[in-house]
């Protein structure tokens, strides 16, 4: 089997994608320092796959950790790449934090690569690459305009710096851009799993229907959409986590055009912040505590894609719409509740 180290292997989309990926026949080893993970997911992956992931708790910024990794597994042909700090928001307030983690990470990362030539890797890019789009759905031609947040300023940046490292030294990648990852795997096994107060939509959305939260916030009804709240396109992190096998396959059958292809994974379909919380009403059943606030600073108004390239170059489908999303995601935030409840039964003393 080909074996594939994927940075931030305990995280939401990197879990899914491991298992993706041993499903489709691939050996998998994780680097994830768990500093916004815990190992919690990783037993998902154990009881979906069978198998149990070896992880490496190193923090990738930290070049000596990371080159031990490699030299402990010399027979490494694919990097899938998801470390990385991710809320837009945190971003504005933490401008610094996200450049030094996410740029530091990937130099030290392609480094390794170069060093043991490792002849595949992917990139886990953002939608945000395209800033405030004049024009929706986006392609991959679209102008990448000014980023609303230095988080979408790092992914810009990391998508230059492997574009000029594939160039360069004749390595082959990609870069996918990914919307908006939702839901979980269907087992209920795995899910996103935020420390701390939810970034996302999603979450926000469970764990308010759960009371884990008082109250959603949407941020800001006044936008120049058709209910005024902001459009995205959200689509399942299974189809997410599968383009990421695609890729990986794209690369080893030497389909790619160029030394670093770029790809789209959106549904095509744009959807509101108030349309994705009816979608969640109508299948839970469940009447949503939620409030209208402030615009959110970083936010852009409204983007989703056009994903014609990854349907025929890559041969991604996508498998699940909307209802399915959020069906998903609140069987897991009712997973995530029973093992809790379990965990307290057993350890009293942590009530």
């Amino acid at each position: 089997m080909q074996k594939i180290l994927v940075t931030g292997g305990c995280g939401y989309i990197g879990s899914h994608t491991i298992v993706d990926l041993i499903e489709n026949g691939f050996d998998v080893i994780s680097i994830d320092d768990n500093s916004r993970s815990t190992t919690y997911l990783t037993d998902g992956i154990e009881k979906i796959t069978g198998k149990k992931l070896k992880n490496y708790k190193v923090d990738l910024k930290n070049f000596d950790e990371t080159l031990a990794v490699f030299q402990e597994n010399e027979d490494i042909m694919g990097v899938v790449h998801f470390a990385a700090y991710k809320s837009v928001s945190e971003s504005v307030e933490m401008p610094l934090d996200y450049f030094e983690n996410n740029l530091f990470s990937l130099i030290n990362l392609l480094k390794c690569v170069k060093e043991f030539s490792v002849p595949y890797f992917v990139f886990s890019s953002s939608c945000t690459v395209y800033g405030n789009p004049d024009k929706i759905p986006v392609t991959e031609e679209s102008p990448i305009k000014k980023a609303e947040s230095p988080y979408g300023a790092t992914k810009q940046m990391g998508e230059e710096i492997i574009n000029e490292f594939s160039e360069s030294y004749h390595y082959n990648s990609v870069l996918l851009r990914y919307f908006n990852p939702v839901g979980a795997h269907p087992s209920a096994l795995i899910g996103e799993l935020p420390l701390g107060k939810p970034q996302n939509l999603v979450p926000a959305i469970t764990q308010t229907a759960i009371e884990k939260l008082p109250q959603l916030i949407v941020y800001g009804n006044d936008y120049d959409t058709r209910d005024g709240s902001c459009i995205r396109d959200y689509v399942h992190v299974c189809d997410i986590a599968h383009a990421h096998t695609l890729a990986l396959q794209y690369l080893v059958e030497k389909k790619n055009i160029t030394n670093c292809d770029v790809f789209n994974l959106g549904t095509g379909n744009g959807v509101t912040v108030l349309e994705a919380i009816k979608a969640f009403e109508t299948v839970s059943g469940i009447k949503l505590n939620y409030k209208i606030g402030q615009r959110r600073s970083g936010d852009v108004v409204a983007i989703y894609a056009n994903n014609d390239r990854a349907v025929k170059a890559l041969g991604w489908q996508i498998k699940y719409d909307l209802p399915d999303m959020m069906r998903t995601a609140w069987a897991w935030e009712l997973q995530v509740k029973k093992d809790e409840e379990l965990m307290q039964k057993q350890n009293p003393v942590l009530n």
